[in-house]
């Protein structure tokens, strides 16, 4: 179905992991023309902006407030308005806010159009050196409630699979896979992808809980986890 004449048009809009060259010359032309630029932190945002030298209106949008404002932002779009929807970092909807207000721009005929841009689980893949043909991506995990069976699902995969997770939790995390998995599991480990400190550590599960005691964990963190079965 197409958006009825006279609606607005929504543009998710991806923004840099890190450096913020990345941008795309597109994203920069929907952000000027925006009526309203819908953002999961302001303040983070404005740095952004103030680095394209665009002043644009900017509303927070984000997982806490999501339920609450969407309807709102729904009912700007039929009037007409062009609202562009960012995240902190990368594309919106990936593990951020973004699937109801696109669910919502869908059920009320409400163009949508998502650019293509940045994303840190794409370059993770790529530099783990582990197959790429297929992949499981899964986010971020629970943090209590079925987390275990959650990993012992994932280590299963004959897929590589792919996960975010905080580098407060990140020596946990290698260490429930020896658990289920033993210590010969390869992972790869990035952190502050395209940033000045970016690093990616490959190895055996073991040897990165190793390397990672010794010299601590900083930034955002991206691990993929070698296929079961395979070297």
């Amino acid at each position: 179905m197409t958006a009825p004449t006279g609606t607005g048009i929504l543009h998710v809009v991806p923004t840099p992991i890190g450096n913020l060259d990345d941008i795309t010359l597109r994203a920069v032309k929907c952000l000027r023309e925006a009526d309203v630029i819908l953002a999961e932190d302001t303040r983070h945002s404005l740095i952004l902006l103030k680095y394209l030298g665009i002043e644009k209106k900017l509303q927070a949008y984000h997982q806490h407030n999501e339920h609450q404002l969407t309807m709102a932002f729904i009912s700007r779009l039929k009037s007409g308005e062009k609202l562009a929807l960012i995240s902190d970092a990368g594309t919106p909807g990936i593990s951020d806010a973004g699937f109801l207000l696109v669910r919502e721009c869908i059920r009320n005929q409400i163009a949508v159009q998502c650019l293509p841009g940045a994303t840190a689980f794409v370059p993770a893949l790529i530099v783990s050196g582990f197959p790429t043909n297929e992949f499981l991506f899964a986010g971020f995990l629970p943090q209590k409630k079925g987390r275990q069976k959650k990993i012992s699902e994932l280590l299963r995969e004959k897929r590589p699979v792919i996960l975010y997770e905080s580098p407060n939790r990140l020596i946990k995390l290698l260490e429930e896979i020896i658990t289920i998995s033993g210590e010969s599991r390869l992972v790869s480990v990035s952190r502050e992808l395209t940033k000045i400190h970016e690093e990616t550590v490959r190895g055996t599960v073991a040897e990165l809980i190793l390397h990672f005691r010794s010299s601590g964990v900083k930034g955002e963190i991206v691990v993929v986890i070698n296929p079961a079965n395979v070297d």
